[in-house]
């Protein structure tokens, strides 16, 4: 499998849990047939190459969100690092939500995380909906067992049979039918003889049970709706509780790693795999479900139902859109794989809930492009500075040759060039008419620098007829340009970023920012929508370096004084390129 750079592994107990099966020889005895099987199938095979196997099981009706990001980074990064491997699944067991468009972006996603799933020379990719065969026999031998019933309550009175958290349920007048009756029943629900909703199949267990999710849970549902991959062969399928732990098995699975929700599931989960182990489907040793604490993020949701809310509503421009929590939104916003397999590392594992600041995750982001983001200057609120004194010191000459550090920690990636015309961009914020104390840029009388220019001295400014400031006027100075020996003969504290107004790059920028302005945007059951930052993005029409016009979509900068930004991967064209801020240069929300 294939991986960039990933974090340095910290320790959690996961690993511990691992590392005390692989001592302890948990696993050496399984045998691995090259595909996934029952137990026979298995036992013809050859010892397993892989000391673990793990899964990212995601059902396929949506996209990916930033939640997602750390289950596969853990998943795959816990097979990578202990001679494993990591089996990319479908869990495509509802077909009224599921469909390929979603397929392919679960794959795309996790392998621009950095992660794959071929390994020991064959791919470990599959769909649920494979093993329906196999969930079918599993279901009927549970059934001639005495392990499952055909019921036939409605939905409210099988509700109504099942208690509560503090009184037990109710065994349904159908529990004690003969397992033949059941059988042809379950076989009848199979060939389409009856509608939705007139019966399921349900696991006879404990009524009683102290864990709700063992009070006789249904495990198959007549449903009749086409399939992505199985299309119309089945019009009964199976519940997810029942399918993930047969999944699983077939698959050899060792390390199943759930979030907390499924805590109550497990008693389930290992009943299930006992049960059919007892009639030889399955060999031991089984898998063993572990639970983590999912990601619980600030100023995001993550629900699949509100993202898509979000989407359908058409309150943000799509699943990609850079204010999503989507893994295409994150990526579109400017995110690296990097920096999220660094956000996974640096959150890490525990089985205890808490909120994660949405800082961390741009933090994460800052510190991996500081690294490897060239170096650009743009003004994004342009205000003309005009250069009064130019014939004087340039005379003919139209332009003065300048240049900057492509990044100023990487020597080797050299130098970038542009040039200083007698006009220039300034951002608006660099001067005022009345300075207050401590300001340092330009207002008249006042020396400051062109980042790697001159120093220059505002003399004044232009205004139109409503009085709005339209130029600033100013000289150079001569003989203090910077990287010369009269570069520092001349001290000032401002030092102003611009762009030629001759040469500069007209460049739509994007300033995205939270789309909620609430920490928590669904709390309580709020309506989340209520909450929604209405300056969540800002498109400004800037100036940059003529340079940037050879951005192509994913390349990354950090604007001088601005931020990290990215040449948006949807709207960019060549030689005009559309730039996202991916995150500021420091963390400034709510100061």
């Amino acid at each position: 499998m294939s991986e960039r750079n990933a974090p340095a592994p910290a320790s959690n107990f996961l690993r511990a849990v691992i590392e005390k099966d692989l001592a302890n020889g948990t696993y050496a005895s399984r045998r691995w047939a090259r595909s996934p099987g029952d137990a026979a199938h298995h036992a013809a095979g050859e010892p397993d190459p892989a000391k673990i196997r793990t899964r990212f099981p995601p059902e396929p009706n949506g996209y990916l969100h930033v939640g997602h990001a750390k289950s596969i980074c853990l998943n795959f990064g816990l097979a990578r690092d202990y001679g494993g491997v990591c089996h990319m699944r479908f869990d495509d067991t509802n077909p009224e939500k599921e469909s390929v468009e979603y397929v392919e972006s679960i794959k795309e996603a996790v392998q621009w995380l950095g992660f794959g799933w071929d390994a020991f020379g064959a791919s470990q990719l599959y769909f649920a909906s494979d093993y329906f065969d196999f969930m079918y026999r599993a279901a009927e031998y549970l059934i001639t067992a005495g392990h499952a019933y055909i019921d036939q309550q409605t939905p409210d009175e099988m509700r109504a049979s099942r208690g509560t958290l503090t009184e037990p349920g109710t065994n349904s007048p159908w529990r004690d039918r003969p397992a033949d009756e059941s059988l042809a029943l379950f076989r009848e629900m199979r060939d389409g003889r009856h509608p939705d909703g007139a019966m399921v199949l349900r696991a006879k267990i404990d009524m009683a049970s102290p864990n709700i999710n063992m009070r006789d849970p249904a495990i198959y549902r007549i449903k009749h709706a086409h399939h992505h991959n199985t299309g119309d062969k089945w019009c009964i399928y199976p519940m997810y509780t029942y399918a993930h732990p047969l999944e699983d098995a077939v698959e050899g699975v060792t390390h199943s790693i759930c979030t907390l929700e499924f805590e109550d599931q497990r008693p389930f989960y290992d009943w299930v795999l006992e049960r059919l182990a007892e009639g030889g489907l399955l060999a031991h040793p089984l898998p063993k479900q572990y639970e983590f604490a999912r990601l619980n993020l600030t100023y995001v949701v993550t629900s699949k139902r509100k993202l898509m809310q979000l989407v359908t509503e058409k309150h943000v421009s799509g699943w990609d859109d850079p204010r999503m929590p989507t893994i295409v939104g994150l990526r579109r916003r400017g995110y690296t794989a990097e920096a999220l397999q660094l956000f996974a590392e640096r959150i890490g594992v525990s089985k205890a809930d808490s909120w994660i600041d949405y800082s961390t995750l741009e933090g994460a982001l800052r510190d991996d492009l500081d690294g490897r983001a060239a170096r650009a200057m743009a003004v994004l609120d342009p205000l003309r500075l005009k250069l009064t004194n130019w014939d004087e010191i340039f005379g003919d000459r139209q332009a003065e040759p300048s240049s900057a550090p492509v990044h100023p920690h990487h020597p080797e990636r050299g130098t970038r060039s542009f040039n200083l015309t007698r006009e220039v961009w300034i951002e608006r914020e660099d001067f005022m008419e009345e300075a207050p104390k401590g300001y340092h840029r330009l207002f008249p009388g006042n020396r400051a620098r062109l980042k790697y220019g001159y120093v220059i001295e505002c003399t004044g400014c232009e205004k139109d007829a409503d009085g709005r400031i339209t130029a600033v006027l100013a000289t150079l100075v001569p003989d203090t340009k910077s990287g010369t020996p009269g570069a520092d003969s001349v001290k000032v504290k401002g030092v102003i970023t611009w762009v030629s107004v001759a040469e500069g790059l007209s460049a739509e920028v994007r300033l995205y920012d939270r789309l909620f302005t609430e920490a928590h945007p669904d709390a309580g059951g709020r309506d989340f929508l209520t909450v929604m930052n209405p300056d969540s993005v800002r498109s400004v029409q800037a100036f940059v370096e003529p340079g940037l016009a050879a951005a192509v979509a994913d390349d990354k900068f950090q604007f001088e004084r601005h931020g990290y930004f990215v040449a948006d991967r949807v709207d960019s064209v060549a030689g005009r390129p559309v730039f996202n801020r991916a995150v500021t240069l420091k963390d400034s929300w709510g100061k």
